[in-house]
């Protein structure tokens, strides 16, 4: 299997170059390892080698997985989610424990949270819909890429109609949190909602805009018509008080007791 592993990293040696890699760092924010392989071509070269160990049991196919996203490679990242979700047809529910982990100890960036999230995760989790409870722990996790994965996970389910009320109660736990890169990710699966559910969306986004972050704000009403994106980013003006009492200002400026 060292062989296979092998046969991916050199092939994306080959085909890397400066100008992707120099241009593919633009995007993140942390420091990502990058060979500087176009994503076409990555895909090109997952699907050739893939053709040699589509045969294999999964569990070795699991582990040649496991062997790419540990060498910490953007690139060999986007092969590992493409390997682990086309066996999808053989997922177990002992498999979550793989995915989970994967999660945890692997993933560095949003580009291989969400690639591995989308597809991997969320088709296990429609095969598999308790599993939903396990993401609504991962809304408590100390790591950024873990609570992103919370939401994300849910993003094609969403697009689906699936999991609504789950879909809520996520973005309950998530609502607060200051990272920006978790707003963006619970404010996508709330646009993703919006293809079914673009109503329940708006009442939700009413209720909380005035303590929503306006980033998750932002993403969750993005394909909103504009008269509702209009109504979503106002904020509800609290009436001034003096001495406990509600107050309101005349039109010659004298304070008076409304």
């Amino acid at each position: 299997m060292t062989d296979i592993v092998y046969i991916v990293r050199q092939e994306l040696i080959d085909n890397a170059d400066e100008a992707t890699k120099k241009n593919g760092k633009r995007f993140f924010r942390e420091e990502v390892q990058f060979y500087g392989v176009k994503t076409a071509t990555v895909t090109k070269i997952s699907k050739k080698v893939f053709k040699s160990i589509k045969d294999l049991p999964k569990k070795e196919i699991f582990d040649l997985c496991e062997q790419l996203w540990k060498s910490g490679m953007m690139e060999e990242s986007f092969v590992a989610c493409d390997w682990s979700y086309k066996i999808n047809r053989q997922y177990a529910e002992d498999d979550f424990p793989v995915f989970e982990r994967w999660v945890n100890e692997y993933v560095s960036n949003w580009a291989s949270c969400d690639t591995l999230c989308n597809h991997t995760i969320g088709t296990f989790l429609e095969m598999y819909p308790a599993y939903i409870e396990k993401l609504k722990e991962w809304t408590g996790s100390e790591n950024r890429w873990v609570r992103r994965a919370s939401a994300v996970s849910l993003i094609v389910p969403s697009r689906k109609g699936l999991f609504k009320e789950d879909i809520f109660e996520i973005a309950d736990r998530l609502l607060l949190d200051t990272d920006d890169l978790v707003q963006k990710g619970y404010g996508w699966m709330l646009k993703s909602a919006c293809n079914y559910y673009e109503e329940d969306v708006f009442r939700y986004v009413l209720s909380k805009r005035d303590i929503m972050p306006r980033t998750a704000l932002r993403y969750a009403i993005e394909k909103m018509p504009r008269e509702k994106k209009q109504d979503a980013m106002k904020k509800d003006k609290p009436k001034p008080t003096y001495l406990g009492e509600v107050i309101s200002v005349s039109g010659d400026g004298d304070l008076t007791n409304d």
